[in-house]
C-alpha cells in the first residue's frame, strides 16, 4: 500500500491523493459485503455515493490542471493502495483481538519495513542508498513523525476514545492535506476540490457512525 501510494504521488497532487486514499473505509465495507457475508444497508450505499461523487469532483479539478494521463495513472495507483490497505484492515481483526492494537501495530511496521527493504534490494543497486545528508534527515523525520508516532498515537486514542470516535476525528485528514498542499506545496485549490473533499468526508462519516 505504501509503495503504491508513493508512486501515485509522482503523478497527482497531495490533495487528490488523500481523497482517494481515504476511500479505504468504504472499500473495507465492500470487502465485508462481498467476501465476509456482511449486510449492506442504505446508509452504506449513501456513503459510497458521497465518497465517489467527491472523488469525481476532485478528479475533474485535477484533469484541468495538467496531463490527463498522469492524473489517471496516479489516481489508479493510489486507489490500488487504498484497496491494499482495505484488505489489510479486513484481515487484521482477528490478529488485533489476539495481540492487542499496540503490539499488532509494531509487528505490522516491522514486516512492512522488511518488505520495503527487500523491494529496494531487488529493484535498485546498493549504491542507490548513498544519498545527500538532507535525504537521510527527511527520511528520519518521516519515519518518526509521519509513521511511528501516528501509529502509536492512534492505538492510544482507540484505547481512550474507542474506534468510532477516533475514526471520526481522523476524518479531518483529507481537508488538512488539501490545506497543507496549498500552503506548503503551492498546489491550487478550487471550489470543486473543496466540495469533493466535503463529500468524501461526509461519506466516511456516514459509513463510520453506528
Amino acid at each position: 500500500a505504501s509503495i503504491l501510494d508513493f508512486w501515485g504521488l509522482q503523478y497527482i497532487s497531495a490533495g487528490l491523493e488523500r481523497l482517494i486514499l481515504f476511500t479505504y473505509p468504504t472499500l473495507t465495507l465492500l470487502i465485508g459485503v462481498l467476501f465476509q457475508g456482511k449486510a449492506f444497508t442504505r446508509r452504506e450505499l449513501l456513503a459510497l455515493v458521497l465518497c465517489y461523487t467527491g472523488i469525481g469532483a476532485a478528479f475533474i479539478h485535477d484533469l484541468g490542471l495538467g496531463d490527463a494521463r498522469d492524473v489517471l495513472v496516479g489516481g489508479a495507483l493510489v486507489f490500488a493502495s487504498s484497496v491494499a490497505y482495505a484488505i489489510y484492515l479486513s484481515g487484521s481483526g482477528p490478529m488485533i483481538a489476539r495481540l492487542g492494537a499496540m503490539r499488532f501495530s509494531a509487528l505490522a511496521m516491522l514486516v512492512s519495513t522488511a518488505v520495503t527493504l527487500l523491494h529496494f534490494g531487488l529493484s535498485e543497486p546498493l549504491t542507490a542508498i548513498v544519498q545527500p545528508l538532507p535525504v537521510y534527515g527527511w527520511s528520519l523525520a518521516m519515519a518518526v513523525f509521519s509513521t511511528v508516532i501516528p501509529v502509536f498515537a492512534l492505538g492510544a486514542a482507540i484505547r481512550r476514545l474507542g474506534p468510532e470516535r477516533t475514526s471520526l476525528y481522523g476524518m479531518v485528514g483529507p481537508m488538512l492535506t488539501i490545506g497543507f498542499g496549498w500552503w506548503l506545496l503551492d498546489e491550487p485549490v478550487s471550489l470543486a476540490q473543496l466540495g469533493g473533499a466535503v463529500l468524501v468526508v461526509a461519506g466516511i462519516l456516514v459509513v463510520s457512525r453506528k
